[in-house]
């Protein structure tokens, strides 16, 4: 690979661009006006190039808002060999951040679907959790999301969706309870009509909000 080719696949991507988004310029000014409100100098030695960081990890954090989760699952696969059993993909690690107060949520995804006639990759269901994590969230949406796209780009005969997640937004401020593990599901189709599809789902996955999530 040539030096010019791992340089452009190192460089961070512009966000796109959309009605009213601000600039780079305007957003790292926004970082040092927090910085002053917090009460430092962002012209002092360790904050000088802050601004810049914090932009860039933003556009990691946030990465979500580039990528559309359907077509992530546009391209699926019919040659199955007539399976038609419960595909799960569990224990998917995601962090997100709190839309009410911008703090880490990171927790794991389980994600379950009975096949109609087709299937995706695996790795499709990783990149749909992360396209919905990857924003300003509550969790309660964000596991409707996942569920309710695969559901409707899938088509199948039914979904599971468990997300397990720690909040810092309660463990570091607030009422400061660390260790705490919220779990929200949204079941559709076999999954909410079936009493054993649900079953089955759930004994794959184990004990939802048993199992620790790190805050860290």
């Amino acid at each position: 690979m040539s030096d010019a080719k791992k340089t452009e696949e190192n460089t961070p991507k512009e966000p796109k661009t959309g009605a009213g988004r601000p600039s780079r310029e305007q957003a790292e000014d926004a970082v040092r006006v927090l910085l002053r409100w917090a009460g430092d100098d962002p012209a002092r030695e360790g904050l000088i190039d802050t601004p810049a960081r914090v932009v860039r990890a933003y556009e990691e954090f946030f990465a979500g808002y580039d990528h559309d989760p359907r077509e992530i699952l546009s391209r699926t696969f019919s040659e199955v060999d007539g399976y038609d059993e419960m595909i799960v993909l569990k224990d998917i690690r995601f962090e997100s951040y709190c839309e009410h107060h911008m703090v880490p949520i990171i927790g794991r995804a389980h994600v379950a679907y009975l096949p109609e006639h087709r299937v995706v990759g695996i790795s499709k269901l990783a990149r749909l959790v992360d396209a919905f994590a990857k924003r300003l969230q509550i969790q309660e949406k964000m596991t409707a999301q996942i569920a309710d796209t695969l559901n409707e780009v899938l088509q199948p005969k039914g979904v599971g969706v468990i997300l397990e997640a720690a909040h810092q937004c309660m463990s570091t401020r607030g009422v400061h309870k660390a260790g705490v593990t919220m779990v929200t599901s949204r079941m559709l189709g076999t999954f909410r009509s079936d009493p054993s599809t649900r079953r089955e789902f759930l004994a794959i996955v184990g004990n939802p909000g048993v199992m620790s999530v790190p805050n860290t």
